[in-house]
């Protein structure tokens, strides 16, 4: 089984290639040129340095959202175009998700925030447990505790203290929410908690990729005509347009 994944749901963008499980290539930048300079370069450089062929591929994997907007539309374009050219089916890996599996097979709470603004993050909880039908090498599989969404930091850490109480395991906090709302946190967020280093903290396409495996185990494809990206809130400018258009109706009235 061989997959392409490929994020560009937040700062970091990353292309990889995962072969049986294994890791072949991954290239990251975490650079302020837009995700539409650099992804498909670096896809073509990873392929280039693997000698990919690319009718060999069994499926293309991309994070899905919840993230950036412009982001997620450039990496769902491109997951689209390959999977199109080389009719192959896609693997819509809510980023969280994605973002939990860069501690695959960890016994810990994993709590993966992005910020949402307006006082909130997108957040999901996840952990892993041994599953005899386990389609990664260490026996774990992924549980989810808590559906990625929008939530106040603070509904969070209550979330995260009780589940605590009702497990004992520690809890695993990164991302880009946990390092801004860190202060918050650590008044509210009582249960044993640790922060990820630099290097774990983010999103990575290798981990899209571990995650894409489970979902592929469990049929969980769509076509590219199907995909589309997970948005959870609708854009600024979408909002905007809202209230205008509401706006323009009561003056009217």
């Amino acid at each position: 089984m061989k997959i392409l994944a490929i994020d560009s749901s937040g700062m970091p963008a990353s292309a990889a290639i995962v072969r049986d499980g294994l890791l072949e290539a991954e290239y990251t930048v975490h650079y302020k040129k837009t995700h539409s300079q650099t992804l498909l370069p670096m896809i073509d450089e990873i392929s280039r340095m693997t000698e990919l062929d690319k009718r060999t591929l069994d499926a293309v994997a991309v994070s899905g959202g919840p993230g950036s907007f412009t982001g997620l539309r450039i990496g769902s374009a491109t997951a689209k175009g390959i999977a199109l050219a080389l009719s192959l089916p896609i693997v819509n890996v809510p980023t969280l998700e994605g973002m939990a599996a860069n501690y695959h097979g960890s016994e810990a709470l994993i709590c993966p925030m992005l910020d949402a603004r307006r006082s909130e993050v997108f957040a999901g909880i996840y952990t892993y447990e041994e599953d005899p039908q386990a389609v990664i090498s260490d026996g774990m599989s992924m549980k989810i505790l808590m559906d990625q969404a929008p939530v106040s930091v603070e509904k969070l850490c209550g979330k995260l203290n009780f589940l605590y109480e009702q497990t004992g395991r520690k809890i695993l906090l990164l991302g880009d929410g946990a390092v801004m709302y860190r202060n918050i946190i650590e008044e509210i967020l009582e249960a044993p908690h640790m922060y990820a280093p630099a290097n774990r903290n983010e999103q990575h396409a290798s981990s899209v990729a571990v995650r894409a495996l489970e979902m592929l185990a469990a049929g969980k494809t769509e076509t590219a005509e199907e995909h589309r990206p997970i948005y959870l809130r609708v854009s600024q400018a979408e909002r905007v347009r809202k209230e205008k258009l509401q706006e323009a109706q009561k003056a009217g009235n």
